[in-house]
């Protein structure tokens, strides 16, 4: 009688230690693990959920859900839970470079404002005064 655990059936006692004598460097252990996903800072949360919670106080949107994915962050806005999102506010950190991180995109899928600072894509928001004809 051992105190070492039974090995499965077909198994020696020789390929169990090998096996277990492997020493693997923590650097090459965590570069081999799943990226972390791409998150929203405190301050851009904050940014998003201001215009957020106006566009509900108008009565225009009235849900939203985040996805946190490998290559970008995504702030859906919804009319009603069960149909498709108005609008998605990106942020995908491979662009920041070349056209900028942050984006707003429509139902069709049409981008329609990008930048590199979320407080100026977010003015897409803003509410334009209308000439009205009486």
């Amino acid at each position: 009688m051992t105190d070492q655990p039974d090995l499965p059936r077909g198994e020696a006692r020789s390929e169990r230690q090998q096996a277990s004598d492997v020493v693997v460097h923590l650097q090459d252990y965590r570069s081999n693990q799943d990226p972390l996903p791409i998150t929203f800072h405190r301050r851009e949360l904050d940014l998003i959920l201001r215009v957020y919670g106006r566009m509900v106080g108008e009565g225009e949107w009235r849900d939203y859900a985040m996805d946190h994915l490998r290559e970008k962050a995504v702030f859906s806005v919804f009319k009603r839970s069960g149909e498709m999102p108005l609008f998605r506010i990106e942020k995908n950190p491979k662009l920041a470079a070349k056209q900028g991180a942050y984006s707003v995109v429509n139902t069709h899928g049409t981008i329609l404002k990008r930048g590199h600072d979320l407080q100026q894509v977010l003015k897409v928001f803003d509410k334009m005064l209308k000439l009205i004809d009486t």
